[in-house]
């Protein structure tokens, strides 16, 4: 018995150290940001070149740990989808979507129009940026910018240097605003406000479109309408000029063709001969745009350099053909 006993207070002891153990490890890490030395390093670095206190930095990251969800969105599928232009397209080509536009176009026509003759960007341009950014305002974003930016410029190494640079730009562009970094909320990726800019996008972009003497791009829908046309107009947008035509095909067209990128490049002349059909320019420079669904057959357009353009806000032929089209219908829409 007396063996039974020590047996039993054995097993015991090893149960109880065990799940103190496994507490232990399964409890969450509470080290803040601050508690990083490349963290620490970082705001040392900022205090030098750009005048900040790095102890209210530090108090600042204090307040902030590393967000898994962040993370989480941020990587790549483990098991990526095949491209698919019928999956994607009613993401953003929808009633909801194209109603809204309209209605919104309504509601900022007189700012819409000043932004066209400021910048040469079309109002249905604006609107479907918007309108695929944030549906109209309707959904910006609630994580907090300062974690996000943090997360991902501390512990996501596959691009680290990208959002180290963008959180330093939120810390400027918050400092120059007045605002509480801690405060500020947007995407998981740190996109702000309405029409969903990176901070740096925002300082060197982004307009005081009300007169108000402040940029902001949450509250103000004059400020988001006048910074969208300004962003596509600092980066190429060529007033009066067409966006995509659609084509036509008599052979499947070369892969170098599509290889040869979405900047455009190509003669349309060049493209004839090859059995690329269209009633464009001859001399009009373009790029072949593949709008792949598998199981159905390819799409094809061409696209001027204002499609090019739409792309600079997301690097997607996939997006810049929605807000193309989801311009298209909101303006016949709002015509009608």
């Amino acid at each position: 018995m007396e063996m039974d006993l020590k047996h039993t207070l054995g097993a015991l002891l090893f149960a109880t150290l065990a799940a103190v153990a496994g507490f232990c490890s399964a409890a969450p890490n509470n080290k803040t940001f601050a508690d990083d030395p490349a963290v620490i390093d970082f705001a040392r670095d900022l205090e030098q070149r750009h005048g900040f206190n790095a102890d209210e930095l530090l108090a600042q990251f204090a307040q902030t740990r590393s967000n898994p969800r962040v993370l989480e969105l941020i990587k790549p599928p483990v098991s990526p989808l095949q491209r698919s232009w019928e999956r994607y397209r009613p993401r953003f080509l929808n009633e909801r979507r194209i109603n809204g536009g309209v209605q919104f176009w309504q509601e900022n026509e007189l700012t819409l129009a000043r932004a066209r003759a400021l910048y040469g960007v079309p109002e249905e341009i604006i609107v479907a940026i918007i309108g695929v950014e944030t549906e109209y305002g309707g959904n910006t974003g609630g994580f907090r910018v300062l974690e996000a930016l943090a997360t991902l410029a501390f512990n996501y190494p596959r691009r680290a240097d990208f959002f180290r640079t963008e959180l330093e730009q939120f810390l400027l562009l918050t400092r120059e605003n007045g605002l509480e970094p801690i405060s500020v909320k947007g995407s998981f990726a740190g996109a702000i406000g309405i029409p969903q800019f990176m901070p740096g996008s925002q300082r060197r972009y982004a307009v005081d479109f009300d007169g108000d003497q402040r940029i902001d791009l949450s509250g103000s829908v004059n400020d988001a309408i006048g910074s969208v046309a300004r962003f596509l107009e600092q980066h190429g947008w060529v007033a009066g000029q067409p966006i995509a035509t659609r084509a036509r095909t008599s052979v499947e067209p070369q892969r170098s063709l599509i290889e040869a990128g979405i900047r455009p490049s190509l003669k349309v002349a060049d493209l004839t001969e090859q059995g690329i059909l269209t009633s464009a320019d001859p001399e009009h420079s373009v790029a072949l745009i593949d709008l792949v669904s598998p199981g159905r057959e390819t799409e094809y357009w061409l696209g001027y350099e204002n499609f090019y353009v739409i792309t600079r806000y997301n690097r997607s032929s996939f997006y810049a053909m929605s807000v193309f089209q989801l311009a298209e219908e909101i303006r016949s829409r709002k015509l009608r």
